[in-house]
């Protein structure tokens, strides 16, 4: 596409020099006067009701400031991800600062501040607990028995904390008329983020009444209003900031940092000094939220010429202790997995299950990656039954702008078909069977593929809107502010690009302040994959209304017609012919008494994006190791801002997605405790385990979006696990319907196909 200002330019990211020289300032490196540090006891059980709690011999230690239980401590009820659903729906609001009953092995008990860690964990040895041990329940398709112990007291059903019923057509008819039915169970484990910057929080408490928290939050002006509701304070007398940065989130830090604000703040004001609490890692992993595990169910009917008549899909979602972002988890699972192809017939049916094991919540993909691993693994089936080439049964069903399907906003863009045509060149489609017959001794190869689509946001199932504005100074440069946190993924590069192009000045003029309530707008936060495009939205319309403001004044001046003139690169012109500079003109303003603010605020409309991956594996039949040696991600992202950047986002996300498929899991053993707490327990991928990844982009111009682009930050993980999966079973023959395919269950599988 034509570059437009700045837009389209891979140009460096303005905090590459900060990062890449160890000076830029994250939560854990903050440290204020008399600052305090704090240290949290945690449940050793399951389920379990506390009894009585005795802190006296806490509290008399030398160097401990404060304590906080339940006893001292708010008992308000809320939901820790800030989710703001659309009316007539409303959160499910069942987590206190520190709960009497205790649901899973590391919920929070007591609290304590001291003068050095070392004091603080001390402290919590002292602490007196007498605890009553409750049943407990840890897979959701039990917890839904009538006679499974009750996590928490729900009217849907027992331990249902949501629902979502999403139906489209008529499914009965749409079964009736397909000619192949295949109906397919999943199983999905629990995943963790491993963001390098575990949950942080610093809280200060002045003495005039003015909460001041920094943190990695990804939504600090949600997470001001509930601190403010949860300490009865006025929210003016509230500020959340990032410090500016975080390390990395991927949905850990949506709305709180596991509870560290709450805490910190709590501990703050019982002590009176600032409070740092930081997460150990085996905290950020027992503690903090994870990706949903769960059970889906597909069936898809089709006709014999492949073309789909009807689907039907169902998934019950461990949502862990409390609901936090399950129920919307729960529907974008839906949403995204049945809107992928043209189907008349659709039905989605989806639970959101409490347990007794680690809250789950906002994981990049946000429930997608679920999804589409069982529907793209059916696709694939039935591509087989009918005798298909699983690219060609794909772009038959392919969908198409303006089609009918079930989300409530028009598809008005749609390069998946562009996507797949592409990423099937890269990956050598049209060979792969001739190509990698013998690949060498003892091994096996197979390609495999798969499609999806995802949200530019969460409207309008949730509360969606951004504010922006952006301030001419007076030499003609612009100081942009956006109340969205930069976790990363270079969103204050990109931004910083949509306002200097927006405005028509180069992006070198542009500073930008971001990620704090007292000097930003209202903002819901960097999730969601929205952050370019609604915060863009905004950001693009502040620059559009300073320019019309600064062309106003400037046709004044020049005695001419402002739809004569134009601003471009720092230059105004009349007729296509330089006329003034923007600082000249930025001057002129300031000397008659005026600056130039341009105001952004805007309810964004939704756009898919759109991907399709391609895999190549190799599988040794001996030792059943899978190695991914080829990725091919073809993304419909609108338009590309920063192809640099886009093309970043969409490889870490892949990396992530291989984790998913082959090595990433958390289980439980059978007194509900994490086997996995570290990363020495927790496999991830490594740069050992990094194939070549071939980025292509395919730009459609969405018309909604700003400069035309859509969300990308989530979507290279959704088809990664269902590509490599249907590469091995390509290579082998196995077909896999549990993730992550890991070498002891390969091996496993290849020996069972041995014997049959």
């Amino acid at each position: 596409m034509k570059l437009e200002g700045e837009i389209g330019k891979p140009l460096p990211r303005i905090d590459a020099l900060e990062k890449a020289t160890g000076v830029a300032s994250f939560t854990t490196d903050l440290k204020l006067p008399g600052m305090l540090h704090a240290k949290v006891l945690r449940s050793p059980f399951p389920h379990a009701r506390i009894l009585s709690i005795d802190t006296a011999e806490a509290e008399k230690l030398p160097g401990v400031r404060a304590v906080a239980t339940y006893k001292n401590t708010a008992e308000c009820c809320f939901n820790s991800s800030c989710s703001e659903a659309n009316p007539p729906a409303v959160p499910v609001e069942d987590e206190q600062i520190f709960n009497r009953e205790l649901r899973y092995v590391g919920d929070e008990v007591a609290a304590v501040a001291a003068d050095t860690e070392e004091t603080a964990k001390r402290a919590l040895e002292l602490i007196r607990v007498e605890y009553e041990e409750l049943p407990a329940v840890f897979d959701p398709l039990e917890a839904m028995k009538p006679e499974a112990p009750a996590v928490h007291p729900c009217f849907i059903g027992n331990n249902i904390a949501g629902m979502a019923k999403l139906p489209m057509g008529d499914l009965e008819k749409g079964f009736a008329e397909s000619d192949i039915i295949l109906e397919e169970q999943f199983k999905l484990p629990v995943a963790k983020h491993c963001q390098l910057e575990t949950q942080a929080a610093v809280a200060d408490y002045s003495a005039s009444g003015h909460l001041t928290v920094w943190s990695t939050t990804q939504s600090p002006h949600p997470l001001k209003n509930l601190l403010a509701k949860l300490f009865g304070m006025p929210a003016s007398r509230v500020r959340v900031l990032n410090p500016p940065y975080i390390g990395g989130a991927f949905g850990s830090h949506v709305g709180m940092s596991g509870k560290a604000e709450p805490i910190a703040a709590a501990l703050a004001m019982l002590a009176g000094k600032p409070v740092r609490f930081v997460y150990d890692r085996k905290e950020d992993f027992i503690a903090s939220t994870t990706r949903h595990s769960g059970y889906i169910t597909v069936k898809l009917g089709a006709k014999r010429d492949g073309s789909f008549q009807a689907l039907y899909l169902n998934a019950v979602l461990n949502t862990g202790g409390y609901a936090n972002a399950g129920p919307d988890v729960t529907a974008v699972l839906g949403v995204t997995n049945i809107s992928i192809y043209q189907i008349p017939n659709v039905f989605y049916d989806g639970l959101c299950v409490y347990t007794n094991t680690t809250t789950a919540g906002a994981m990049r993909g946000f429930g997608n990656p679920q999804g589409n691993f069982a529907v793209e693994s059916v696709v694939d089936m039935m591509a087989e039954r009918l005798g298909m080439d699983p690219v060609e049964l794909r772009l038959k069903n392919v969908m198409t702008p303006y089609a009918p399907w079930l989300p409530p906003y028009p598809c008005a863009t749609c390069g998946l078909a562009e996507c797949m045509e592409k990423g099937a060149q890269k990956i050598g489609w049209a060979d792969r069977d001739s190509l990698l017959k013998n690949p060498g001794h003892g091994k096996a190869r197979g390609i495999g593929m798969a499609a999806g689509t995802h949200l530019s946001n969460s409207w309008p199932f949730a509360v969606e809107f951004d504010n922006a504005y952006l301030a001419v100074m007076e030499d003609g440069s612009a100081n942009l502010a956006v109340g969205v946190p930069d976790m990363g993924q270079g969103i204050a590069t990109t931004l910083s690009q949509v306002a200097a192009s927006s405005l028509g000045i180069p992006m070198d003029q542009v500073s930008i302040v971001f990620g704090d309530t007292a000097s930003t707008p209202y903002d819901i936060g960097s999730h969601a994959s929205r952050t370019l495009y609604s915060a863009g939205t905004a950001v693009e319309a502040a620059g559009r209304d300073a320019k019309q403001k600064i062309l106003e004044f400037a046709a004044e001046q020049l005695k001419a017609e402002p739809g004569t003139l134009t601003l471009e690169n720092g230059m105004i012109l009349a007729d296509g012919e330089p006329r003034m500079t923007m600082g000249e003109a930025a001057h002129l303003i300031h000397r008659a008494n005026r600056q130039i603010i341009g105001i952004g605020q805007t309810v964004p409309f939704n756009a898919p994006p759109w991907h399709a991956h391609f895999a190549e594996v190799e599988v040794d039949m001996e030792t059943g190791q899978i190695e991914v040696l080829h990725l091919a991600a073809a993304h419909d992202v609108g338009r590309a801002i920063n192809p640099d950047i886009v093309e970043g986002q969409i490889h870490g996300s892949v990396l992530q997605g291989i984790g998913y498929a082959l090595s990433e899991q958390i289980v439980y053993d059978k007194k509900g405790r994490q086997a996995q707490d570290s990363f020495h327990k927790y496999y991830l991928p490594t740069m050992l385990e990094t194939p070549d990844i071939d980025v292509i982009l395919v730009e459609t111009n969405e018309p909604s979006g700003p400069f035309g682009a859509k969300g990308v930050g989530e979507c290279g993980l959704v088809p990664t696990a269902a590509a490599i999966a249907n590469a091995v079973y390509h290579a082998t023959g196995i077909r896999f319907h549990e993730i992550p395919i890991t070498e002891e269950k390969m091996l496993e599988a290849i020996k069972k196909k041995e014997k049959e």
